[in-house]
């Protein structure tokens, strides 16, 4: 078979899939997460064995910074990986298995949906574009003159972890006021629990069971597919914090297209209509002081084509060019 398997290990699932050479997905899974690393390798063995893919190359993105060498240095929301040479420990546990592929490339997440985005899906022919991904964290894929550029040490894109409010709450890397505090998938969860504790979500709450701090996101987004007008200013409060985080991205990368991935991508048009309209806000053009408006070019904001499976296709695809792929 001519195609290629992508992991994707995001914080609090992993998505699986097998691409063909023209991008066509032949099978997909979802599995939660592991907490502890060397499940993570055991779930990375146990899916290619589900899936029956012996031998063909196999690409895995993960919420990781890798080092030059492959070891994973920094992992807020997979902190049991740290210290570890991911990749090393898979093809162990893979050969341990006799589960061999022919091929095997791990890199950021983010990085990938990037990639398979660029490459199969919104960002094709894109000369400068950044991909986000809103999940439990939020990362960033960098495309540049119509490449996925990694920076110096292989660190480009922790958007995540640009400060937005050094007040704000404390973020798994150490610090206060993280753009994903506000901005990802955790983030919409605690505006909503927020608003559930001040009274202001009611149906929300009715969809989490009755409880406010068993409120999360997917109740947020439900709740505003029924026209729940309180959901719609939770999502309204939510967007105005991602339109934050891509104005600053656009203020200094100046791209042309802003694609939002990742778990929230579900959301659809109750996320991207906010979005969209605080983003607008952010950008208005600037006077310069003199009165004079200088116009400027707003980068167009959509969804992921891939979905909330384009980190694991750009990992597929990935793998499938390690080996001779086009």
């Amino acid at each position: 078979m001519r195609a290629a398997v992508g992991i994707d290990f995001g914080g609090t699932n992993v998505q699986a899939v097998v691409v063909d050479e023209a991008g066509r997905v032949l099978a997909d899974g979802v599995w939660p997460t592991p907490r502890e690393g060397p499940a993570v390798a055991d779930l990375v063995a146990g899916i290619v064995a589900s899936l029956d893919v012996e031998g063909l190359p196999l690409g895995i993105g993960a919420p990781v910074l890798l080092d030059g060498d492959g070891i994973v240095v920094a992992a807020p929301n997979l902190p049991s990986v740290i210290g570890t040479d991911f990749g090393r420990s898979v093809r162990s546990r893979l050969t341990e298995m006799n589960r061999n592929p022919a091929a095997l490339v791990v890199d950021n997440d983010a990085t990938l949906a990037a990639v398979g985005e660029l490459e199969l899906g919104c960002a094709a022919g894109s000369r400068d574009a950044v991909v986000v991904t809103l999940g439990t964290g939020i990362g960033a894929g960098l495309i540049v003159n119509g490449q996925v550029i990694r920076g110096a040490n292989g660190f480009a894109g922790e958007a995540g972890h640009m400060v937005v409010d050094t007040a704000g709450p404390p973020c798994p890397c150490g610090r206060n006021g993280c753009w994903e505090r506000f901005a990802s998938g955790t983030g919409l969860a605690r505006l909503a629990r927020d608003a559930a504790h001040a009274g202001r979500a009611t149906r929300v709450v009715e969809l989490a069971g009755g409880d406010p701090e068993a409120v999360r996101g997917e109740q947020v987004s439900l709740a505003c597919a029924e026209g729940d007008p309180e959901a719609r200013a939770i999502m309204s409060a939510f967007g105005w914090w991602v339109a934050l985080g891509l104005a600053n991205l656009c203020l200094l990368l100046d791209v042309e297209l802003c694609v939002i991935g990742g778990g929230l991508v579900g959301s659809g048009d109750f996320l991207l209509a906010p979005v969209r309209e605080h983003f607008a806000e952010f950008m208005e053009p600037a006077t310069g002081g003199t009165g004079r408006v200088v116009p400027r070019p707003v980068a167009q904001i959509v969804l992921a084509s891939l979905g909330s499976r384009a980190g694991a296709v750009g990992a597929a695809w990935s793998a499938w060019k390690a080996v001779g792929g086009r």
